[in-house]
């Protein structure tokens, strides 16, 4: 049975199973909604926490160690958490899971900002990011099982629902923050209420007979196609894994470095954030553009190279004239770290199946998130030692090479199952 035979299925299954709730229609804009607004919550645990962290550290009196370590964090808790949501999706379902981290990311960013001491506030954020993993890996998952003939313009849709949360978040956390009283820790416990109602669209999808009917059924066809599948052979799937890595390592040195660079070349604090929201805020409509595009073409390397040849192009500027082209650079960068759209939509493409897409985009993140951890802090060493941005900016740079010749790789029209059948 092919993918859409087995989506088509599983949706006649919802129809026809009493107590359904609905019909397909209703069910299917229930599922859209609790997609667009997961995407909405997966980044301002941590956008909004950069916009604060200098209040952070005086609050709770953190030294500048830890507080560096917290860039860092994000992608290790999506690493080590990520890998399990296949084998929690196999047992309870992907809107189970996603559902559980939805709660998960409310429950943390409301008890982060009042538990007064850095131990409890890295607990209660890890807690947040583990929602945040495991929902990262199933998005795809969901995207393949209830839409698997509008993969690439549902994923456009859940990148620009990402892409805005994101920009979202770094804009105007400190704004709430000054109409909030002025105190970080209303202005990070806001963005619980946006995770809370995440949860809501995915109470009935758990709570159905007729999801967990839809649930059993693929699982056990889950469980005969993988275990043959050895993700680890094939290449396919490694070359996804480093570009996911690369693009996350570039995604999160501009988030946690870019508003520096622009300060130290004398742009204000002001002007310097709105420049990272600006940054963020290009995702939203290429978000939605680019995985449309990416899958009428039969090779997606072409993209990867255009946007990697913005990423070069705005490192060049950072380096030559900050201050002067800054808005131009911020506009490249953005464009740039579209990257990440392109590696989810290409996480649905790489494989037949839902479970191949559930192992791929497990693999491929979990991996990738692990390759992006020493990214940021090495930037922040070699701009400690050398007192300038430009051995950082050369780092970048060089990364965006290899990035482009795997990603060029992973576009290629291939499959995991095939590759890992060999």
């Amino acid at each position: 049975m092919s993918p859409t035979e087995r989506g088509t299925a599983a949706t006649r299954i919802q129809e026809t199973t009493p107590g359904a709730g609905g019909t397909r229609a209703w069910t299917a804009r229930l599922v859209v909604l609790g997609i667009v607004l997961s995407a909405l919550n997966l980044r301002p645990a941590i956008t909004s926490l950069g916009a604060l962290l200098e209040e952070v550290r005086d609050g709770l009196g953190m030294s500048g160690g830890v507080a560096g370590l917290l860039t860092s964090v994000p992608p290790l808790c999506f690493a080590v958490f990520g890998v399990t949501a296949p084998r929690l999706a196999r047992r309870f379902g992907p809107a189970a899971v996603v559902c559980a981290g939805m709660a998960a990311i409310t429950a943390g960013l409301l008890i982060r900002p009042f538990v007064g001491n850095t131990a409890g506030f890295l607990a209660a954020s890890a807690l947040a990011l583990m929602g945040i993993a495991v929902s990262n890996v199933l998005m795809p998952v969901i995207v393949k099982r209830w839409f698997p003939d509008r993969v690439g313009s549902m994923t456009g849709l859940y990148s620009m629902a990402l892409a805005l949360g994101t920009s979202a978040a770094a804009a105007v956390t400190v704004p709430l923050t000054d109409a909030l009283g002025g105190g970080w820790q209303s202005g990070l416990a806001v963005w619980a209420a946006l995770a809370a109602a995440a949860v809501l669209p995915w109470l009935p999808l758990v709570r159905d007979r007729s999801t967990a009917a839809e649930r059993r059924e693929p699982a056990r066809g889950a469980e005969r196609q993988q275990a043959p599948l050895r993700i680890t052979r094939s290449r396919t799937a490694w070359a996804l894994a480093v570009f996911f890595g690369l693009q996350a390592t570039a995604a999160y040195i501009t988030m946690g470095w870019m508003p520096q660079i622009f300060r130290d070349a004398g742009v204000s604090a002001g002007t310097a954030g709105v420049l990272l929201a600006v940054t963020m805020v290009m995702g939203v409509p290429l978000a939605f553009v680019i995985p449309r595009v990416a899958t009428r073409l039969p090779h997606q390397g072409p993209i990867v190279l255009v946007l990697g040849a913005c990423g070069l192009a705005g490192y060049a500027g950072l380096y030559l004239a900050p201050a002067a082209g800054a808005w131009a650079w911020a506009l490249l960068l953005g464009v740039s770290n579209c990257a990440f759209p392109l590696a989810l939509t290409m996480v649905g493409m790489r494989a037949h199946s839902g479970p191949g897409v559930a192992q791929l985009s497990a693999f491929a993140q979990s991996t990738g998130y692990l390759i992006s951890i020493p990214g940021p802090l090495l930037v922040g060493v070699l701009y400690q030692q050398s007192g300038g941005w430009g051995l950082p900016l050369a780092l970048m740079a060089a990364l965006m090479v290899p990035q482009m010749v795997v990603g060029f790789l992973a576009g290629r029209d291939r499959t995991v199952e095939d590759e890992a059948a060999r």
